[in-house]
């Protein structure tokens, strides 16, 4: 799943690449993920420009000329494509946009996960899930105002962070990623940790992004739909040592979600937090 610090990255790729380019043709490959609210998009889309590129927690937004809104939400398998019209078409391409700049900006996802809106901007509500995310991680809220949307949540702490409601653009990568440099415990119940976890919380949410922002930029260059994960110092590294104490990292596999941490740097019990 493309987190903050990866959508980050092809928010601004793409503002440097697309802004400004009409979008000549429309395909739709696979209807399953689209969700088009101003009728049949390959009808109304054409011809219009591409005039901004927003990111809000695991959304991609383009502002698209007369009042329409682009929304891509990956989910766990989708990603974007920027290529030339003569790259191969990916048998999990889902939609395909030809630009007057000569270049496509693609959707693919593997399993169809994903969900991408096409509305006028008076329905945005209507966008699922959009706007039930909390403040993005890269936004500037203060540490009372953190402790505050913590307050309603009282299950474990890795999964609270990545509810998205608390702060958005945290998924189960990343996630674990915050916790070991926050050297939190993940399966720790949010009401249990002290004042001093939760400020290293906070401040490690928004600088595991920030830091890993520019690593992901150089990873990844045009090739905005790949992955560029193996710099991570947890995250799917199940029986490596740890990088901060040499430790051999933990790995647990819950309901298809991979959860990795250093017992020695986060301490805990499974079942007694």
């Amino acid at each position: 799943m493309p987190e903050a610090p990866e959508l980050e990255v092809v928010k601004d790729f793409l503002s440097n690449n697309v802004v400004g380019a009409k979008i000549d043709v429309a395909w739709v490959l696979k209807p399953s993920v689209l969700r088009s609210l101003c009728g049949e998009l390959t009808v109304d889309i054409a011809g219009r420009e591409i005039q901004c590129v927003d990111r809000r927690g695991k959304f991609i937004l383009l502002d698209i000329e007369g009042g329409r809104l682009l929304s891509i939400n990956p989910m766990l398998t989708g990603a974007l494509q920027y290529c030339a019209p003569s790259q191969r078409v990916y048998k999990r391409t889902c939609l395909r946009f030809s630009l007057s700049n000569g270049n496509e900006l693609r959707y693919i996802d593997d399993k169809q996960m994903g969900m991408v809106y096409y509305v006028d901007k008076c329905q945005a509500t209507e966008i699922a899930r959009l706007n039930e995310q909390g403040p993005d991680v890269l936004d500037d809220f203060t540490f009372e105002e953190f402790k505050d949307r913590l307050k309603r949540f009282h299950g474990e702490i890795k999964g609270v962070l990545t509810r998205g409601r608390v702060i958005s653009g945290i998924g189960n990568a990343w996630s674990d990623e915050i916790l070991f440099a926050a050297q939190i415990y993940p399966f720790k119940k949010r009401k249990a940790l002290s004042e001093g976890e939760l400020r290293r919380l906070y401040e490690q949410s928004r600088q595991v992004a920030v830091d890993a922002i520019p690593i992901v930029r150089e990873s990844i260059g045009n090739n905005i739909h790949r992955k560029a994960r193996d710099f991570l110092q947890v995250h799917n590294r199940g029986g490596e040592p740890c990088p901060r104490c040499g430790n051999a990292i933990s790995q647990i596999t819950a309901n298809k979600r991979i959860t990795s941490y250093c017992r020695r740097c986060q301490p805990g019990m499974l079942f007694k937090n």
